[in-house]
């Protein structure tokens, strides 16, 4: 049986294998860059570079978080966003699959 390490490897690969405009890779490595953050801040950096609305990128980030499983959130009340961050475990991975990431032909 696959570790869990294997899977979300398996994962990441197929997630920036499918990055044709490089904001998938852009994401992940402001995650490898900050410690923690929220929707709101990933934005506002992200539109400096992207033309993207806020909702993609909650979208994303909810992505990254559910299926890849290399984020952790939290929450201080219901007033309060939730604030992202990565699971330094998985930092190494991320780094290593943006490194080797290679130009697909099928975007």
């Amino acid at each position: 049986m696959d570790s869990i390490r294997a899977k979300i490897k398996r994962r990441l690969q197929k997630f920036i294998e499918l990055d044709c405009n490089g904001l998938r890779s852009h994401i992940l490595s402001m995650f490898l860059n900050v410690k923690e953050t929220n929707v709101d801040e990933l934005h506002a950096n992200i539109t400096l570079k992207y033309d993207i609305s806020r909702s993609a990128v909650a979208s994303m980030v909810g992505y990254i978080y559910s299926k890849l499983g290399v984020l952790r959130s939290h929450k201080e009340s219901y007033k309060t966003p939730i604030v992202y961050s990565l699971k330094e475990e998985y930092a190494d991975l991320i780094r290593t699959a943006l490194e080797s990431k290679t130009v697909t032909s099928g975007c």
